[in-house]
């Protein structure tokens, strides 16, 4: 514990404005809970509307020097982040437990994973080479490239605190962006502990700015609405999302949108099955199910429903529940009172109208926002947990007959972030997932996101993509210059 207290006291708990810590205009604070103890940990200053305009100023100063900055020097101070994180990989891991309660292994995954989208960027920043060439009916040269946008306003949520946030952070500073970041309320600590990273790799003061706040509805109205914006990024849920959408139309921003899902796993009759396991574990358990990406809803081929649900329910109650910092400990608790007893709600609802239980289904007692590894068999389609992000470590296990029935179902959402099938037969999968609607497939595996490629979806689950090549693009604008000689 001793180690747990020191972490705690050299984490900073004030806002982040043109390199300098700064309490909040008013004095306002917040309190910080451990989920897994629902102890308070620390008190985070409170941006108000005041501090988000300091922070716009802060950007709007740095803007032209960093926009000036040849590519290569951009990227070398993204690559030298990308190095003082993993240097801190176990401190940072540590944090993001302690204030999102998932296990520390799972921690250590997300800081590897937050540090990759510095060195991808860090790369990507120099790839903006543009294009020129000759109008081919007028015969004028054509110069095309692309300038950064302006500031951008990143609003990030709590179950990826250290991702969510480089995975907008990344692309933006190699493009010439500066940013005002907000994060999640109840998971701020992790981005305040990177300013100071960020500021030893080299990013000027101004050019990153963080400013948590209790007040996000006003904080984040008035930077989108200050015309000094160009763009907002949020990933959160879709109710949010569209509310920033509506605000951003007023300045007509660029907007990244990242938003909910409710991902279909699909398993063949002839899938691999041991394989199809281990991908629908990665799938529904990265941190605790509390992610975008999580299936949601499990279809599996009538012919192996046996085989999956028992090898499934087995892996399932396997796992060792608790604080996330204790060995061996592989499901924490989930984030907040709020997102359990939404959990406990779907799975009673379920049971209510015939689901039935092989384990897990039932909240501990003590201290603690836990909920065990679930797994519920024969869910009616009527049941809400089919409908709505279940954001917990509960599987929804359905059959089918044919491949034309379980792709009706699958697209038969809203959401269009993420699908997942197993099956051997190549074609097949091919096939597949080409009709499934959704922003991207996990063909055969568990896991899609990586920051070389592009992430989003479609329909309800958002616009834009983060990652790849197009991530740097929805920080700059294109411009095309017409020239005679």
């Amino acid at each position: 514990m001793a180690a747990y207290d020191n972490l705690l006291a050299n984490v900073p708990t004030d806002l982040w404005i043109g390199g300098k810590w700064k309490k909040s205009s008013d004095n306002a604070r917040f309190d910080v809970i451990d989920p897994a103890t629902e102890q308070k940990i620390a008190s985070v200053a409170s941006a108000s509307v005041d501090d988000a305009k300091a922070a716009l100023d802060a950007a709007q100063a740095a803007f032209p020097a960093w926009a000036a900055k040849k590519p290569r020097e951009r990227g070398e101070i993204l690559r030298k982040a990308y190095e003082l994180i993993m240097r801190d990989a176990e401190r940072l891991a540590k944090l993001i437990t302690i204030e999102n309660g998932k296990a520390l292994s799972d921690s250590r995954g997300e800081v590897a994973y937050a540090a990759e989208f510095f060195r991808w960027y860090a790369e990507e920043a120099v790839r903006n080479l543009g294009q020129n060439g000759m109008a081919p009916a007028s015969g004028a040269r054509m110069f095309v490239h692309h300038k950064p946008a302006g500031i951008a306003v990143l609003v990030t949520p709590w179950n990826f605190p250290a991702a969510m946030a480089t995975r907008k952070i990344g692309p933006a500073l190699a493009a010439g962006c500066p940013v005002v970041l907000k994060p999640a309320s109840e998971t701020p600590l992790t981005m305040l502990a990177l300013m100071p990273i960020l500021e030893e790799a080299g990013v000027p003061a101004g050019v990153c700015n963080v400013i948590p706040s209790r007040r996000s509805g006003p904080v984040v109205d008035t930077m989108l609405h200050d015309p000094r914006v160009r763009v907002v990024s949020f990933t959160g849920s879709t109710e949010v999302g569209r509310k920033l959408l509506h605000g951003a139309a007023d300045q007509v921003l660029k907007t990244a949108m990242e938003l909910g899902g409710n991902a279909p796993f699909i398993v063949f009759e002839d899938a691999d099955i041991d394989a199809a396991i281990d991908g629908a574990m990665i799938a529904k358990m990265r941190n605790m199910g509390e992610a975008c990406t999580a299936a949601n809803r499990f279809y599996v081929h009538e012919k192996v429903q046996d085989e999956f649900t028992k090898k499934l329910t087995a892996k399932m109650a396997a796992l060792k529940m608790g604080n996330g910092l204790d060995d061996g400990v592989a499901l924490g608790p989930l984030v907040n009172a709020e997102g359990r007893d939404k959990v406990v709600e779907l799975v009673d609802d379920a049971v209510s109208k015939g689901a039935k239980i092989l384990t897990g289904g039932k909240q501990p007692e003590g201290p603690g926002y836990f909920y065990p590894a679930t797994v519920l068999s024969n869910v009616p389609n009527n049941a809400k947990m089919l409908n709505e992000e279940i954001f917990g470590p509960v599987a929804s296990l359905q059959t089918f007959k044919d491949e034309a029935e379980v792709i009706h179902r699958a697209n038969d959402t809203e959401y269009g972030l993420v699908a997942y099938l197993y099956t051997r037969d190549l074609g097949r999968g091919m096939r597949v997932s080409e009709k499934l609607d959704f922003g991207m497939i996990g063909l055969n595996r568990g896991l899609v996101s990586d920051p070389a490629a592009p992430f989003g979806g479609t329909k309800q689950s958002g616009v834009g993509r983060e990652g790849g090549h197009e991530g740097m693009l929805e920080f700059m604008e294109t411009q095309y210059i017409a020239v005679s000689w």
